[in-house]
């Protein structure tokens, strides 16, 4: 017997705003762009990398202030007004189309994955707005060797790529996309 209340017969449409797990993404998202944010606000005002930097904190760690006005690892540099904003746009489509994803899913590795992606995003994107450029700060070396400089926002969205990842090859091909 059903009631009027019953709908298994019609599942619920998706939701491009809200689904099942938005409310642990908005969380993570939100706890990530708080932590990216306070360490570059700290590097940049607080403790004035520019002028107190760089500052050696192990053999093969240093603190140094990098301006990145380009995307990931320096690429597609990008000096004047129209490319900061041409960014800061392509940042804002890619999160809405990341948000949009995340109301998708319904494990939560994959919802934490794009809760990391969509925070680290957000973080490089608030940076581009205020500053102009990314704020980068962590330089890992070795001998001759130079990683490239990277800040919390980075780290956040490679974890998240990981988790994608794994998740993909972990609950098969296309567990993200559901």
């Amino acid at each position: 017997m059903t009631n009027g209340s019953d709908n298994s017969d019609h599942p619920a449409k998706p939701t491009y705003v809200w689904g099942g797990l938005s409310w642990l993404v908005l969380t993570f998202a939100a706890i990530c762009l708080i932590l990216d944010q306070a360490t570059k606000v700290w590097f940049v005002h607080g403790f004035d990398l520019a002028a107190n930097g760089p500052v050696r904190v192990l053999p093969v760690l240093d603190f140094v202030l990098v301006w990145n006005r380009g995307i990931s690892y320096g690429l597609f540099q990008q000096d004047s007004d129209l490319g900061r904003w041409l960014l800061a746009g392509f940042t804002i489509a890619a999160t809405i189309a990341l948000w949009i994803w995340s109301t998708r899913v319904d494990l939560k590795l994959p919802a934490l994955a794009l809760a990391l992606i969509i925070g680290g995003a957000v973080g490089n994107g608030v940076d581009r707005v205020v500053y102009g450029a990314v704020v980068d700060f962590v330089h890992f070396h070795a001998g001759t060797f130079s990683w490239y400089v990277f800040n919390l926002a980075d780290v956040w969205i490679v974890a998240g790529v990981v988790g994608l990842l794994y998740d993909s090859f972990a609950n098969g091909p296309n567990s993200a996309a559901n």
